[in-house]
């Protein structure tokens, strides 16, 4: 293979997403025993539902009859039926029963992919297998999402835009002060400064030079296997409540090569009565205020073209960015590398 071919294969693997990761795809709230869920992750069509006991369950979206979406069909006693012609498949994608014609031969074979599902902290993650990964690693969690000293909410967004820009507004702290300087906390701090990039045990920390804890200042990346997360501070006034800095848990889904799907806790550590004082301002006055933000943050990514990083001219400030393409890169061509060695070991 030519270093040309190998090299748009990585490119393609970077755009539509990584293999051997769990990625949340839903809130838990949304997958339900009476109905399924269709959601579209890493360029496929999956389907979730709960089966008798509760647990998820997650196949390809895809009746193996004539391909009818399952996610239009129904539940029947914890497993799916397709509503075309009611075939119904268990949560393994085995075929149970085809009404239309009983002992017909499809029943018993396993026609379909189903995945490993694991729900945490109000979010279902789904486990995509690679070949140096087929089978799913523990999901790796930042410890805010399983300290009960901390407690928060979870928000999702469909953005219109490849989730590598997504990626890379996140690790660009210098934004904050231009792009949402009218908003509640992030219209203080200096417009100028330098940026300062530092590995860490798992991954990478990027951070303003010149000031902390006057606007959104730095961003940790978290690498780990199977699983990849961001954090970050917003200063906060004693307007806005007991608690202290207001943290972001930052995860990012390709659905495919131009939409991704935003799942951002937004976290603060406070226990007793001022527990429940926060969860009540945020409802009341707070969430308005960051979806106005998160807004923000997506009508700008939306609006740049999808060869963006083509034609783009990087400076110091872009360390972040820089670093995390880097450890895409560098993750697709081990991926890319593995599985032409499977296939030429296979032939």
């Amino acid at each position: 293979m030519s270093a040309h071919d190998m090299k748009s294969l990585i490119e393609e693997r970077v755009n539509t997403g990584l293999l051997g990761q769990w990625h949340p795809v839903a809130k838990s709230v949304e997958i339900k025993g009476t109905r399924p869920h269709g959601v579209k992750a890493l360029g496929r069509k999956l389907v979730l539902w709960r089966d008798g006991a509760g647990t998820i369950r997650c196949l390809e979206d895809f009746c193996p009859h004539r391909g009818a979406p399952l996610s239009y069909g129904e539940i029947h006693e914890g497993n799916i039926g397709c509503r075309y012609h009611g075939v119904i498949v268990d949560g393994e994608g085995v075929v149970q029963r085809v009404p239309a014609m009983p002992e017909c031969a499809l029943e018993g074979r396993k026609a379909l992919e189903s995945f490993h599902v694991q729900e945490a902290n109000d979010a279902v993650f789904v486990y995509f297998p690679s070949v140096e990964r087929p089978e799913p690693p523990e999901l790796a969690l930042p410890r805010e999402l399983t300290d009960p000293d901390w407690t928060g909410f979870l928000c999702t967004s469909v953005w219109e835009t490849n989730y590598r820009y997504a990626l890379d507004n996140l690790a660009d702290p210098m934004h904050g002060c231009y792009l949402h300087s009218e908003s509640f906390t992030l219209a203080f701090g200096s417009k100028q400064d330098l940026m300062k990039l530092d590995k860490t045990d798992r991954g990478f920390r990027i951070e303003r030079v010149g000031q902390v804890g006057a606007n959104f200042d730095w961003t940790e990346f978290e690498v780990h296997p199977g699983a990849m997360f961001c954090f970050l501070d917003i200063p906060y006034p004693p307007a806005a409540g007991p608690g202290g800095v207001f943290r972001i848990i930052g995860f990012t889904t390709p659905v495919d090569e131009r939409t991704c799907k935003v799942f951002f806790w937004r976290m603060r550590q406070v226990t007793g009565l001022a527990r429940e004082s926060f969860r009540f301002l945020y409802r009341a006055k707070l969430e308005e205020n960051h979806w106005r933000v998160l807004e923000q943050d997506r009508v700008m990514l939306e609006g740049m073209p999808d060869d963006a990083r083509r034609r783009e001219m990087l400076y110091q400030h872009d360390l972040g960015v820089s670093r995390i393409r880097q450890i895409l890169t560098r993750a697709a061509k081990s991926q890319i590398e593995a599985e032409l060695a499977a296939r030429e070991a296979a032939e």
